[in-house]
């Protein structure tokens, strides 16, 4: 069977460095500028087609009928094929064009979206939503593969959360967007409209991005910004694609830093879609709040973790000089602290139980963030989508274990075992990062001494 049809995928050819510095700072300026914003939009939309179903659920069902088991189940294969196209994707996107990577996820996603609001039966639905699921994965690798390329270890976290705010906004811009769509037009618009946006964001990508720096010309990031005072690792042939079995094997799967960080995902992201799909539910039930009251402590959840994300990664920049364990560490202890306040707040405090929100969002939001960076920063920089994506699909199953798990624990032993649970998570997470605090510093040495034992055998 030929594969040719996907020769766009491929990475550009590298291209030699003839510009002055004068013109390589330019372009490096504006290069940097452009990609990031068009990652950040991108992503954004690539939320549009995740979770346009969600706020179509309830139309869904009056239309068709279908229980509220039956759209659980599809919520739940997208979860599932998300998670492992996460990593499938990871190794994908390490060598692949990421520009055009992600514009044909995006793009995917769209058509998808489409084809499901086009039908009316479950075992379409799941067919469509699974394959949506799919290359909804193809977003954060190309994300994280532009990120790691374009911006040095010491600015990272800072642009790392800048952009990961972006499923903020489109977290926060579709439900209003699927909604309007689905009262004024019908559930099947609610689907359509987001998925036309998607399309188009998915061409605008095509026409703004480009691939890693080399491909235009121009000096590694590290060559570039730490010229005067290079890093040995900086210096090796950092050209080549790895080999599959090299991305894999060499470099995630045999190194532990990678396993303590994806392991920690998945309780970080119990957490963050326990509070994100259980809040309303609590706050109506324990707190006896109206509807739309109790819909508003999502936004400040949100919120929070807009503040959350930004906070920690500029953090572990300033603060700790790229080192982001110190970062994930702080925010462990802030989420034990906020989820303690949040159930121990009686009923008819408002105002408190919407700040406790906040202060989760932040915390939650944070080390959502920097641990997927940590474990792709803890690998040869060609493998650092592969990383992030295999923490991803570890993340992903502790979103699903969120659901019918934690569902279980409410229904045996009420909100307080909801809360028993997160607190159980939160204190896994701070014990199972705690111990890495210097990691950043003998990770370091491990490199210097791995690249002197090269240069001494090269020498002999």
């Amino acid at each position: 069977m030929s594969w040719k049809w996907l020769d766009f995928l491929k990475p550009a050819p590298y291209q030699p460095i003839t510009k002055s510095e004068a013109e390589i700072e330019t372009d490096y300026r504006y290069w940097r500028i452009r990609v990031c914003y068009s990652i950040f939009l991108g992503y954004a939309l690539f939320y549009f087609t995740r979770k346009s179903f969600t706020f179509a659920m309830p139309y869904i069902a009056a239309d068709l009928g279908f229980t509220k088991g039956q759209l659980g189940l599809l919520a739940s294969i997208l979860y599932v094929s998300y998670g492992i196209s996460k990593f499938v994707s990871g190794v994908m996107s390490d060598r692949a064009n990421p520009r055009y990577f992600m514009a044909t996820g995006l793009i995917a996603t769209g058509i998808l979206n489409i084809l499901f609001g086009m039908s009316s039966s479950l075992w379409m639905f799941a067919v469509f939503w699974g394959l949506n699921g799919w290359f909804q994965a193809w977003g954060w690798p190309a994300c994280c593969k532009q990120l790691n390329y374009w911006f040095a270890q010491s600015e990272r976290g800072l642009w790392y959360s800048v952009c990961s705010t972006s499923h903020n906004l489109g977290g926060a811009l579709i439900p209003l967007l699927a909604v309007f769509c689905a009262i004024n037009f019908g559930w099947r618009y609610a689907m359509f409209i987001p998925a036309i946006f998607s399309i188009i964001m998915g061409f605008v990508l095509i026409n703004r991005l480009r691939d890693v720096p080399r491909t235009l010309g121009l000096p590694t990031i590290e060559d570039f910004k730490d010229k005067p005072n290079a890093k040995p690792e900086a210096q090796q042939n950092k050209h080549s694609l790895l080999s599959v079995r090299e991305i894999l094997f060499k470099q995630v799967l045999n190194n532990k830093y990678v396993w303590i960080f994806s392991i920690s995902y998945f309780f970080v992201y119990v957490v963050r879609t326990a509070i994100n799909d259980w809040t309303v539910y609590y706050l109506t039930e324990a707190k006896n709040m109206e509807d739309m009251l109790a819909s508003s402590g999502v936004f400040w959840f949100e919120v929070g973790g807009f503040v959350g994300m930004i906070a920690a990664g500029w953090g572990s920049d300033f603060f700790w000089k790229g080192n982001r364990v110190p970062s994930m560490v702080v925010c462990a202890v802030g989420l034990i602290a906020s989820l303690f306040g949040l159930m121990t707040i009686p009923a008819d405090h408002v105002v408190l139980d919407m700040l406790m929100l906040a202060f989760i969002g932040a915390f939650v939001f944070g080390p959502q963030m920097i641990v997927g960076l940590a474990a792709a920063e803890f690998v040869d920089k060609r493998a650092a989508a592969t990383s992030n994506g295999f923490a991803g699909t570890l993340g992903y199953f502790g979103a699903a274990f969120a659901g019918y798990p934690v569902g279980k624990m409410i229904d045996s032993f009420g909100w307080v075992g909801f809360f028993i649970v997160l607190l159980i998570c939160s204190v896994i997470i701070l014990l199972m990062l705690l111990p890495l605090w210097s990691s950043h510093e003998r990770k370091t040495e491990e490199n210097k001494l791995g690249w002197a034992s090269k240069r001494t055998v090269e020498e002999i």
